[in-house]
């Protein structure tokens, strides 16, 4: 981690003070992935919208170092617009102040399927209400996951908790995003082998729903 450490964010006091603190832009959006794994979605990203800038939030040390280094082999395409965070999904209000992040990131998250560990799903009751704290007005939460039983529960979960289903689709290949789709490490393998990505975007605090 030392050799990647420019990649690092800040303490999370200085992050909650200024989350644009380690950019030069100080105007764009503020997007954030939560358990970024081997980092290649995050850096993929932050190269391909420079306009924005990305926190990346993995909880594994080891994953961390990962990631680190993808994005220490991709610096100049990233450094500018992209920070990691080695935290959990339960600490993200003491990095960030209310309503700073425009989009919010949940790629392949574990599914959690004992009924007894539902609450420990990044799309919990709970978890939702700490994004809607942290999401500005209209902001997004996309989710992709080869879990059906995942993503229908966050369909409800989200729904419940009064954000818009702007989009969704249980074969993301096939769809009209397919086109605009950054994929992650585990994802590039499961459409290799033919398995079907469910994909969809919540918006904050707005109701009225569409499916694809």
């Amino acid at each position: 981690m030392q050799s990647c450490a420019e990649f690092l964010a800040p303490d999370r006091s200085v992050v909650f003070a200024d989350p644009h603190a380690p950019f030069a832009n100080k105007a764009t959006e503020l997007r954030l992935e939560i358990g970024c794994g081997k980092g290649g979605f995050a850096v993929k990203s932050a190269a391909k919208n420079p306009d924005a800038v990305f926190y990346a939030m993995e909880r594994v040390g080891n994953v961390m170092v990962n990631a680190l280094e993808k994005a220490e082999a991709n610096r100049e395409a990233c450094i500018g617009n992209l920070r990691f965070i080695l935290g959990r999904a339960e600490e993200l209000e003491e990095y960030f102040p209310p309503h700073c992040l425009s989009v919010i990131y949940l790629n392949f998250s574990d599914p959690w399927p004992k009924k007894g560990h539902h609450r420990r799903r990044l799309t919990a009751p709970e978890k939702l209400e700490s994004y809607r704290r942290l999401l500005v007005p209209g902001g997004k939460i996309l989710q992709k996951t080869d879990n059906r039983e995942l993503f229908d529960y966050s369909l409800a979960a989200l729904e419940a908790a009064d954000f818009r289903i702007a989009f969704a689709t249980d074969d993301l290949q096939a769809s009209a995003r397919a086109a605009d789709n950054v994929m992650t490490e585990y994802e590039e393998g499961f459409v290799s082998a033919g398995k079907t990505i469910c994909f969809l975007e919540a918006v904050c605090g707005e109701s009225s729903n569409t499916i694809d």
